[in-house]
């Protein structure tokens, strides 16, 4: 008798999902699912990034997709749950779960387009031609000529907007897909964006969290990234993987040609005007838009100095002097320490209750990205996949004992904070930092030092109250109190990153795409109904031929592989039909 191991569980599973899919059964496959199971599919049977929740919407997605899609070839890999596949015009990699012998989780991801694979290992190219040539053309000949061409007398198939983590990643799948791409930024320097921010600050995620694709930091590299070494590498990463990049350049307009399906991007590079014709443009400047400052009566009169945090650059020349920092996630947490340590006198504001772990706890529970992972032979792509192959729908029941068990190894660390007046929350529905993070992007700080010194009164703080107005030296705020200030700091966050659509192109494209970020969750700033999926990101959007990248290192990272496929089979003609694009319910 076969033993009914896990691994025997699993592989007759797939047996029977495969053979259900050859017959072109929708039904019997959906049967093969828990009735509250999830299939989430990144771009290998939709050609868009989408969680169908439930046996009806399985077979609504199969019996619309099989016929294009002609599944084939499942196997099952030597990690249990995970399993290989071939579609008519790709290779894909899969993991499931299994609850009484159904899928609770099913997860498909497509990882290389069948003849146009990337340039590598036994394919690479030779890097030079043997023999004695007249006129021969180099390396660096090639590369000048790529920089003098690509933009003026020869137009970028993909343009992206932002060089940052995200527009660097992107640009170096793209690279080695072929995919003619540009790459630009306002700031001098690829990883300005990082030197910019305050001199403390330092990636709140671990470096196996961390690294780039294709191009993994060196072992010795620090645990938590210092920003301006952060900056570093990916002006020099930019470099290593010959990615074309503009710096110091300004986007001025873009509109898009239906007829032509072409974009117009005029471009203020080297004090003159650029004007390119992109096919596909990509938004890559972060996950947030604008700098939210909110307006207070009595702020012009204020005499100190007044900033968003965003224009922050540090404590230095603050000692001795009295600093409000308004607002309580990292960025506020990080400056009040900050200024702390140069001698501040420091307030918090803390006007809505915030998430809070300590960043050794959050590392604890993430095993996938840690050097125990590394030395049991975990690499960054099994992670990242693994960590995609649960759906977001599924998250709360996952998430709420690992917050409970942090709440519990955690309690005195808590009950301080508590203690000193600060209003924690664990998520409205205790499903702690990741759930939180995808429905707002803010709400909570990863600590690194700054909650100590509020435990112990050291920054002082002043929760649950707004600011009802300025003085020339003072902010007075609505429960009478009186804080003196000479330097306000506005850690209050940003707007969705549709405004930047609604800047660089126009406010009608702003509102046709709708708001990015966010689930649907009916949570604090993640309005409803329920999406499945990130508004917005690294998939089509209601905007023909225009595209989100966004997010933390370890997103763009992932992402950048989805994002670049899509862009590569449209650049080669392949047929790309959208199945289960999401209609647009918040435009900003």
């Amino acid at each position: 008798m076969k033993a009914n191991t896990p691994s025997s569980a699993t592989a007759d599973w797939l047996a029977s999902f495969a053979a259900s899919l050859t017959r072109g059964d929708a039904a019997a496959t959906a049967a093969l699912f828990t009735e509250d199971g999830y299939w989430r599919d990144l771009v290998s049977f939709t050609w868009n990034i989408v969680t169908l929740e439930g046996r009806a919407a399985i077979a609504e997605m199969l019996a619309a997709r099989l016929a294009d899609v002609r599944p084939e070839s499942f196997r099952a890999g030597a990690r249990e749950g995970w399993f290989t596949f071939e579609t008519a015009q790709g290779r894909g990699t899969g993991h499931v779960r299994l609850k009484d012998g159904k899928a609770w989780t099913f997860f498909t991801a497509l990882m290389e387009l069948k003849g146009f694979e990337e340039k590598k290992g036994p394919s690479r190219e030779h890097g030079t031609q043997h023999g004695a040539f007249r006129d021969r053309v180099t390396w660096t000949d090639r590369r000048k000529a790529d920089a003098k061409e690509l933009g003026y007398d020869r137009q970028p198939y993909v343009l992206v907007i932002g060089g940052g983590q995200g527009g660097i990643a992107l640009g170096a799948r793209l690279k080695r897909l072929g995919v003619p791409t540009l790459i630009v930024d306002s700031n001098p320097r690829p990883g300005d964006a990082w030197r910019n921010r305050y001199k403390s600050l330092c990636l709140h995620d671990p470096v196996w969290y961390d690294h780039l694709p294709y191009l993994p930091f060196p072992d010795h590299w620090p645990i938590y990234t210092p920003k301006d070494k952060m900056g570093d590498w990916l002006e020099s990463y930019t470099k290593i993987m010959e990615l074309d990049y503009w710096s110091s350049t300004t986007c001025k307009s873009s509109s898009f040609d239906e007829a032509r399906g072409e974009w117009t991007v005029v471009v203020e590079r080297d004090g003159r005007d650029v004007t390119l014709k992109p096919k596909q443009l990509v938004i890559a400047t972060g996950m947030s838009g604008f700098p939210e400052i909110p307006e207070f009566p009595g702020a012009e009169r204020f005499k100190g100095k007044q900033h968003h945090s965003s224009h922050h650059r540090g404590g230095e020349g603050w000692a001795g002097k009295s600093c409000v920092v308004v607002g309580s996630n990292n960025s506020a947490h990080d400056i009040a320490a900050d200024l702390w340590e140069h001698g501040a006198d420091v307030t918090l504001l803390q006007r809505s209750p915030t998430l809070v772990v300590r960043a050794d706890t959050l590392a604890r529970n993430r095993p996938l990205y840690s050097e125990e992972a590394v030395a049991s032979g975990i690499t960054t792509e099994i992670a990242d996949l693994t960590t995609a192959s649960m759906p977001y729908g599924a998250l709360p029941k996952v998430m709420q004992p690992v917050v409970e068990q942090i709440r519990r190894d955690d309690a005195d660390f808590y009950a301080r904070l508590e203690k000193a007046g600060f209003k924690l929350t664990f998520g409205e529905d205790n499903t702690g930092i990741g759930p939180m993070y995808l429905r707002r992007g803010s709400g909570y700080y990863i600590d690194v030092g700054a909650s100590e010194l509020i435990a112990d009164g050291r920054i002082k703080l002043k929760s649950g109250v707004e600011i009802e107005r300025l003085t020339e030296e003072s902010v007075v705020l609505n429960d009478g109190s009186e804080l003196k200030a000479d330097l306000v700091v506005y850690a209050t966050g940003y707007g969705s990153m549709n405004q930047w659509a609604a800047e660089l192109i126009s406010s009608e494209v702003a509102d046709k795409v709708g708001k990015c970020w966010g689930l649907g969750s009916g949570t604090a700033k993640d309005p409803g109904p329920w999406e499945g999926e990130l508004r917005n990101m690294w998939k089509p959007t209601a905007q023909e031929n225009l595209w989100f990248h966004g997010g933390n290192l370890m997103q763009s990272r992932l992402y950048s592989i989805f994002l670049s496929l899509q862009l590569k089979a449209r650049l080669e003609g392949l047929p790309t039909p959208v199945y289960g694009r999401a209609p647009v319910h918040h435009k900003a």
